[in-house]
């Protein structure tokens, strides 16, 4: 874990960094965003003792970094600049496995493990370990950075900016790679960008800066629903959502109260209420509330006999929601269905909402009344 407290940072009369607290918690990747010269690098440089704090402490893994040996600690973490930051005179293996010889690790072991990194990053061993960085593409001398960074299994890895000076779809391929990385390895990573879709894709948690404050800092779901301010609003773009569907749950546009009928409840009182409330879906359920079935119009075309309950017509769930699920989730399963109102259900399987085709439309409409609107007001600028 790493802990700021009440850090600031001036350079002479410029204050950067404003009482800085925050815990960046271990094992997840933070990102570092904001304006240019909000001071997100400096709070990056400060972890390894690059920059010094003008006040404050900051503590990794509950250890006050300032009694710490400077050139032990950055030893310890991992380190990721723009173009990896590579040696141009030595090759691609020696400038992966350059700490772990100042470490005196033993030959096999370096070996082993350079090896086994470059195949972490997919760049071919026998093709790519002794060639220059100079030989190499903007994008393959990143993965050796990135490559490098994890060559003496640190806890910490800092990333500053690594994927700003390189062409689109190598970035979008690089960030997918750091993805599948960190499936495999856990890591804390603390990672600056400029760039918000690349934090909502990368990050477990995102600190927003700015004038050297902490704005918001959160899980990108949180700050893609629940800007703090209008700041954050305005950076993250109130339209950002729909970039990344998979953070709008069920449970953001299901309807909380549907109408629910318990299994004992007879079958001709059903069609008073669905008449009365002027639907066509009734959901049943038992007296925990978990769900047991759905009554459609279907359910009344059958022979009804006097002492039928609703337990007696209701038919199969064909497919259930979750209140977690996403929306892709739900319209890939009712591409696949022929089902118009879907139960949604909690972990126990009781009902907690119902989405209906109605509710579906609306809030897949508000996309392009957002966009349309977006566009009309960059239009009017």
């Amino acid at each position: 874990m790493i802990e700021f407290t009440n850090v600031s940072k001036s350079f002479g009369d410029n204050q950067v960094l404003e009482d800085i607290s925050i815990r960046l918690r271990e094992g997840e990747l933070t990102a570092l965003i904001g304006p240019s010269g909000c001071g997100k690098t400096t709070m990056l440089k400060m972890i390894n003792r690059m920059l010094a704090p003008t006040s404050g402490t900051i503590k990794v893994n509950g250890e006050d970094i300032s009694s710490m040996d400077p050139v032990a600690l950055r030893r310890s973490m991992g380190y990721v600049i723009q173009q990896g930051g590579l040696f141009p005179h030595l090759t691609i293996k020696e400038n992966i496995e350059i700490i772990e010889r100042l470490q005196g690790m033993p030959e096999e072991e370096i070996s082993s493990r350079t090896i086994e990194l470059m195949e972490m990053v997919d760049l071919p061993p026998d093709e790519f370990l002794n060639r220059y960085p100079r030989e190499l593409s903007g994008g393959q001398q990143q993965r050796v950075g990135v490559a490098r960074a994890f060559a003496t299994d640190p806890g910490i890895i800092l990333f500053d900016e690594p994927f700003s000076a390189i062409d689109p779809i190598t970035r979008n391929s690089l960030q997918d790679q750091l993805i599948e990385i960190r499936s495999k390895v856990a890591k804390t990573m603390v990672f600056v960008t400029h760039d918000m879709d690349e934090a909502i894709k990368i990050a477990d948690r995102i600190c927003i800066i700015y004038d050297g404050r902490i704005l918001q800092y959160d899980t990108p779901e949180n700050i893609l629903k629940n800007p703090a301010n209008t700041f954050v609003e305005g950076f993250v773009g109130s339209n950002r959502i729909w970039s990344s569907p998979e953070y709008i749950k069920v449970k953001d546009f299901m309807i909380t109260e549907p109408v629910i009928i318990e299994d004992n409840v007879s079958a001709y009182k059903c069609v008073s209420i669905m008449r009365s409330n002027r639907v066509d879906t009734l959901p049943v359920v038992d007296n925990e509330k978990k769900l047991l079935g759905i009554i459609g119009k279907k359910s009344f075309f059958q022979k009804l006999h006097k002492g039928m309950k609703a337990g007696d017509i209701m038919k199969p769930v064909e497919y259930t929601a979750h209140i977690e699920d996403s929306i892709l989730d739900v319209l890939t399963a009712i591409q696949n269905t022929e089902t118009n109102n879907v139960p949604v259900v909690d972990d126990k399987g009781r009902m907690a909402g119902l989405l209906t085709s109605s509710c579906l439309v609306s809030t897949l409409s508000n996309q392009f009344i957002n966009s349309e609107e977006n566009s009309e007001e960059v239009s009017a600028l």
